[in-house]
């Protein structure tokens, strides 16, 4: 926020008749201990009461909410050799990301501390969660509706709903966004003032109003519309960054470009600059030569929207990548998948961010749901390349397409998950189950080499991941 923003923000905290549950007033006074305690109680009042945030304000005298100055500087503070802010930071689970503002109003210097909403858990400073009731802070643990309900709200609440710019106007609004192509993917028609643009805007949770003439910006809207996503600063690590290597390890970086676009507005430019940087193969026809890239469209389209959909937002300082080595390409985003990666295939997909993928379903960006995995899959088989392989991680999940290789080129894993995946898209499908036959198609194995697929068959059997069907030689996934 500029000096402009602060004031305005200063004006609205003062003109409130009394102290609240998320805002404090103090002037100079101050225990680093009670300043731990009051972000720790503002936090878990801004969930309690639907706040966007919480608001200790140095430099104003509560009462008569006289703006007087303070001495004030939390980012001047140390305690021992450790800055205030960090040493705060260190005793607060889970670690919020508090901002301390330091302004000058009417020459005298006001300090804001912003304190967001309590958003996995209540936020506890030394062990102790705390709340404010009236203006008196507190121990949470005292009052147990409260921590109910904090508890409710906090599976209730969302990313898409925080707010990633707060108090423009709305000219500020359609500077940040790009609203010509929200208008274009929604198939509106443009309206013929701004005004209309914001409520239209505002009707799909993109922006909110929140004075007369202001408005914020909300994670969705930043996410999925920014002009450039480090114009806020809570999406800003979220820009989906692709890397080339040369050969197939990471040991030499040929290029690397970050996004700065919102994911609706970047979206199909990042898939072209993705395709234009991948190897081809030539075929070649009794009329003409032509190129064919190496993996199907429709499967990188696919993996990548799910990375951006199905990411976990609260995994601070990461965003979706996308490496490209000379025999795979490798699709990872933050968070630990909500399905195991077995049934990515078969299961009804599960998002932490509903909002998005709804809304990027809607512009086209990506299938309905639990159809595109499926589309994906059988255009790799198409193109007879190995079964990607989907794998979760602590605080990231990868999903792996490989360039193409024969059938005894791959590992025993790979035909293992080609056996399984293929068994999986025929069950899915309604199509008639997996046998040798089949199996041999998918991996180019030869009619004649039947043998050879009942080993693969049986290994995928001992493996546990497929089983026998009521009638013999037919073959279904371990879960059906």
């Amino acid at each position: 926020m500029n000096d402009e923003d602060l004031k305005k923000l200063l004006k609205n905290l003062i003109s409130l008749p009394d102290e609240t549950e998320t805002v404090e007033f103090k002037e100079n006074n101050f225990e680093k201990e009670e300043i731990g305690e009051r972000i720790s109680a503002l936090s878990n009042s801004a969930n309690l009461f639907s706040e966007k945030n919480g608001y200790l304000v140095f430099g104003v005298r509560d009462g008569s909410h006289e703006v007087v100055g303070t001495t004030f500087d939390p980012r001047r503070e140390k305690v021992g050799r450790m800055s205030l802010e960090h040493w705060l930071i260190q005793r607060l689970d889970p670690k919020i990301d508090f901002r301390i503002l330091r302004f000058e109003y009417e020459e005298k210097p006001v300090v804001i501390i912003q304190v967001p909403p309590a958003i996995n858990q209540p936020i506890e400073f030394q062990n102790v969660a705390y709340i404010r009731i009236d203006s008196d802070t507190t121990n949470l643990k005292r009052f147990p509706e409260k921590e109910r309900k904090i508890w409710n709200n906090i599976h209730r609440m969302s990313f898409e709903n925080g707010i990633a710019a707060e108090g423009l106007d709305g000219k500020k609004v359609l500077s940040l966004l790009d609203y010509s192509k929200y208008f274009l993917l929604t198939k509106q028609e443009l309206p013929s003032d701004t005004e209309k643009f914001l409520e239209r805007m505002e009707q799909d949770k993109l922006v909110r109003r929140v004075f007369r003439d202001g408005y914020d910006i909300t994670n969705l809207g930043a996410v999925l519309f920014a002009n450039n996503v480090k114009d806020f600063d809570g999406i800003g690590r979220k820009s989906v960054r692709v890397i080339l290597y040369e050969g197939t390890t990471r040991e030499k970086r040929n290029r690397e470009q970050e996004g700065k676009f919102g994911y609706a507005v970047g979206f199909e430019g990042l898939v072209d600059y993705i395709n234009d940087r991948l190897p081809s193969n030539e075929e070649i026809t009794k009329a003409l030569r032509k190129e064919e890239k190496m993996y199907p469209e429709v499967a990188i389209r696919e993996f990548l929207a799910n990375a951006l959909i199905h990411q976990d937002f609260t995994v601070s300082g990461a965003g979706p990548m996308v490496e490209i080595f000379d025999d795979r390409i490798e699709i990872t985003n933050p968070g630990e998948p909500l399905i195991g990666v077995d049934r990515f295939i078969d299961h009804p997909p599960r998002s932490r961010n509903e909002d998005l993928a709804s809304f990027m379903r809607r512009i086209g960006i990506c299938e309905e749901s639990g159809t595109g995995i499926d589309r994906a899959l059988l255009a790799v088989e198409l193109f007879q390349l190995p079964a990607p392989r989907f794998e979760a991680y602590d605080q990231f999940t990868r999903v792996t397409l490989y360039a193409h290789k024969g059938v005894r080129e791959m590992s025993d894993d790979d035909r293992i998950r080609a056996c399984y995946q293929h068994a999986v898209l025929l069950f899915v499908n309604g199509k008639k189950r997996m046998t040798n036959e089949t199996l041999r198609k998918r991996l180019g194995i030869g009619e004649g080499n039947y043998p050879y697929a009942s080993k693969i068959i049986k290994q995928a059997i001992h493996e546990g991941f497929v089983k026998e069907a009521d009638r013999k030689r037919e073959y279904i996934p371990f879960w059906a």
